[in-house]
């Protein structure tokens, strides 16, 4: 195993930020930046064994500055969508800015992406980590408590990118983290992945209203086009006339995943039959949101690449939307001094 630092820029602020290669033995590597503690790169090899970057994204930090598809970022202090932009707890209503329609969006313009974390590393024969942390003060983004923040990333010699979440406030607050890479597993420059297969391991998803806010419901997925327990390409129910798909403009929902026990579990796959690539999903989070990158419209990334819509497709492991106000979801908010742990794995094997 391996680690590299190299200098990735300046911000307009004169913070200067830093990538980091992790590399292992049979050559999958991966490229963090400590601005946005952001998954830069993902080369990993196809059946053949040709290293491909599997993610979208861009080449420069300014570009990473601006970001509004949020390629590789660790979103926070809520991903999703929080409905009215409110929430209340212990009686007191927090106003959050109304940066989707009415609703607040990824914790709104400037998410957990648009911050310089502090980062150390660590490598030993089986993997390699790096944790990027830092201290969110009361009221960022309009969210009470001061909470100290970490993700953990971990290459192992299995091929696995493991992402680790901490978080600890020290007073009542939410808390819903997630990563929001777009892969695309013929390679970021390949165009369209409707052709890639996705399983989900999911008897229920959360529908929503036209503004993609869950109305608290669970629907099943037998007999619908949201079905994906058994693998599918996601081109082929994707026009379907069927109101969720209209309303996300594709799918862009929320999958209550089947958990068989407490702990980390496989939930999901993304298959390319075409390299021969295989992703399998595992985490301990009680949602998913499955994205197919439909709001992408020619932004310019990796090499002058023009990434259109459905170019990638994301896996946002995390609690259910609005949570923190949908009294029978799992909650999404945490008392004071109480640890905020869960776990997702991206593992890469070929079929």
């Amino acid at each position: 195993m391996s680690i590299k630092k190299t200098v990735f820029g300046k911000t307009k602020d004169g913070e200067t930020a830093s990538l980091y290669t992790l590399k292992n033995k049979s050559g999958m590597t991966v490229v963090f930046s400590d601005y946005g503690a952001t998954i830069v790169n993902l080369f990993v090899p196809d059946a053949k064994g040709k290293l491909e970057d599997v993610v979208l994204g861009y080449d420069n930090l300014d570009q990473y500055t601006k970001n509004s598809p949020g390629f590789g970022s660790f979103i926070g202090r809520h991903a999703n969508r929080i409905g009215n932009a409110s929430f209340i707890i212990n009686g007191k209503t927090y106003e959050l800015e109304k940066n989707d329609g009415n609703n607040n969006l990824h914790s709104g313009s400037k998410s957990f992406n648009k911050f310089i974390y502090e980062a150390e590393y660590y490598e030993d024969e089986e993997s390699s980590t790096i944790e990027f942390s830092r201290l969110s003060p009361d009221m960022e983004q309009g969210f009470p408590g001061n909470l100290d923040v970490t993700v953990t990333y971990t290459l192992t010699e299995d091929n696995e990118l493991v992402i680790e979440y901490l978080a600890v406030s020290d007073q009542d607050t939410v808390v819903n983290f997630t990563n929001h890479s777009y892969f695309n597993l013929s390679g970021h420059a390949s165009g369209s992945v409707m052709n890639h297969k996705v399983w989900i391991n999911a008897d229920q998803f959360t529908p929503t209203d036209d503004n993609l806010i869950p109305t608290g419901e669970f629907a099943n997925v037998e007999g619908t086009p949201m079905d994906f327990r058994t693998a599918k390409t996601i081109s082929r129910d994707m026009n379907a006339d069927y109101k969720p798909l209209k309303q996300g403009n594709g799918y862009d929902h929320n999958y209550v995943l089947n958990h068989e026990t407490s702990d980390v579990d496989l939930v999901a796959e993304l298959i390319d039959e075409v390299s021969g690539r295989k992703m399998e999903v595992y985490t301990d989070t009680p949602g998913m949101q499955l994205y197919t990158a439909n709001f992408l419209d020619g932004e310019v990334g990796k090499g002058g690449v023009t990434y259109k819509a459905r170019d990638g497709v994301c896996f946002e492991t995390q609690f259910y939307p609005n949570a923190c106000n949908t009294p029978n979801f799992p909650s999404s908010i945490i008392k004071a001094e109480q640890e905020y742990d869960y776990v997702t794995i991206y593992k890469f094997t070929t079929i």
